[in-house]
């Protein structure tokens, strides 16, 4: 079966809501959308916006900063779809947050059986440092990135999936807001031929959220974006995000714990801090209860935490949620927690360490993506149908060493939208990360980061692995 086309029915006519994109994109000459291409390009690299890759796992071995290559032509979502869409990411982020304090405090779901204690409490991602503390609200995962993918049914039909969930410190926010800024600067005539939702309240919305989340008792909360470096690979958006807050942006080595409290060094002495917007994963965050060797946190931060002094955005111990072996249960935790029946479907999904589920895998390799449950960027993973014998073999072994470490899912052709290439405009798979905030109450901007395989028959979307982005448009009604 052929993939969906965002912008063109089976039979080749436009879509509604792109028939006014589809005119005016018709009337504009190539050698004019190839300058602005060019200039998008330049652009991007005068102010920074990169990701960076390292060692062998980079695809050219450069191991250095790569710019995101952004497209020209946007994803265009209906309001009505959105509106569908919107729901299911609030109903969904709101049980994976009843999900981990469940976990952390009584578990009656693990005591139900609706989730095997053994796959929670064995996990790594879980974290015994957490059992019993209280956070503000309950609100274990403040941002979110829920990966929506798109397939066509048997009909036909564009259903959206959630492929994944991100919980710990997502990131593609800023690509987002730049992406949007940089369509309105190359064509700001677009904006008024259609009604496009904005998005740059992102970061107003995003203080608002880490505000609501302070300790008890703190009027004015200070935030402060925690970030691993300038060598990090998301550095970009960590300084990004921070300067468009209006909130420091801090490393470990500017922090200390005193009394109870965290402080951050500042040219006029030591100033309190409320909350900090994490961009570090748990295992670096304090030296004296994770990993010694970090210089990347701050020592006795976990302490700080335990006693409620100190909000972290998102709170140690999300990854459990977002981990790959817990996924297939979230349309149970749904319904566990919130006694509705989910809105946005899971992509079915085999669990290696069933006995049954292995032989059905390792019986099916070509057809099936087959994903570590702690892997991410793209990496760890099998695409069945893009790999050769040898490929297959080879990994066929590490499955059968360590079945529980890996998931399969069906090889879902992921739905396409026209893209600009070398030769011209063709389609090009891509998927939909909407960022979620919760706090006292859960908001998203209207859309999100559409990233895009750029390589031919690739459903490979992740920057890391050479991916794209595009502007994505939400039309109002």
């Amino acid at each position: 079966m052929k993939p969906f086309d965002e912008m063109h029915t089976a039979d080749g006519q436009v879509r509604e809501h792109y028939e006014t994109y589809a005119r005016w994109l018709a009337q504009q000459p190539p050698e004019v959308m190839q300058a602005q291409r060019a200039e998008a390009e330049l652009i991007f690299r005068r102010v920074g916006i990169t990701f960076a890759v390292y060692g062998a796992k980079d695809e050219d071995g450069s191991g250095t900063e790569r710019l995101i290559p952004f497209d020209l032509i946007p994803r265009v979502i209906p309001r009505h779809e959105w509106n569908e869409m919107q729901a299911g990411l609030r109903q969904r982020v709101t049980a994976l947050n009843r999900f981990l304090h469940d976990i952390y405090h009584d578990q009656e779901i693990l005591k139900a059986g609706i989730v095997p204690a053994e796959q929670v409490l064995g996990n790594s991602q879980y974290r015994r440092e957490m059992a019993g503390v209280d956070v503000p609200g309950g609100v274990y995962s403040h941002i979110a990135g829920i990966d929506i993918v798109r397939a066509a049914d048997d009909s036909g039909k564009g259903l959206y999936y959630v492929l994944e969930d991100n919980l710990r410190v997502p990131s593609g926010v800023s690509y987002m807001l730049e992406n949007r800024k940089m369509t309105m600067r190359l064509f700001p005539e677009l904006f008024s031929l259609h009604r496009i939702a904005p998005v740059a309240r992102y970061p107003d919305l995003l203080l608002d959220t880490l505000r609501s989340v302070a300790p008890p008792g703190v009027a004015e909360p200070n935030v402060v974006v925690l970030t691993p470096g300038m060598y990090n690979s998301a550095y970009f958006e960590h300084a990004f995000l921070a300067q468009q807050m209006g909130v420091e942006l801090v490393e470990g080595q500017d922090l200390f714990v005193r009394d109870g409290f965290v402080y951050m060094r500042t040219t006029q002495g030591p100033r309190r801090v409320d909350v900090i917007y994490r961009r570090v994963d748990d295992d670096f965050l304090d030296p004296m209860a994770f990993r010694p060797d970090s210089t990347l946190g701050c020592a006795g931060l976990l302490d700080v935490y335990r006693r409620g002094n100190i909000t972290l955005s998102n709170a140690i111990g999300t990854g459990i949620a977002d981990d790959k072996s817990i996924y297939p249960y979230v349309p149970a935790m749904i319904e566990f927690y919130l006694g509705e029946k989910p809105i946005l479907n899971n992509v079915p999904t085999w669990m290696c360490r069933k006995t049954e589920d292995l032989a059905y895998v390792l019986a099916h390799m070509s057809e099936l993506v087959i994903k570590e449950v702690h892997g991410a960027g793209g990496y760890g993973m099998l695409v069945g149908p893009a790999a050769t014998k040898a490929e297959i073999a080879e990994f066929r072994a590490v499955l059968e060493a360590n079945p529980a470490n890996y998931i399969a899912q069906p090889t879902l052709s992921l739905s396409t939208c026209p893209t600009y290439v070398e030769a011209g405009i063709a389609p090009r798979h891509i998927d939909l990360r909407p960022f979620v905030l919760s706090g006292t109450s859960v908001r998203m901007v209207p859309g999100g980061l559409t990233r895009v395989a750029l390589k031919e028959g690739s459903l490979v979307v992740n920057s890391s692995q050479g991916g794209g982005t595009k502007d994505t448009w939400v039309l109002e009604a």
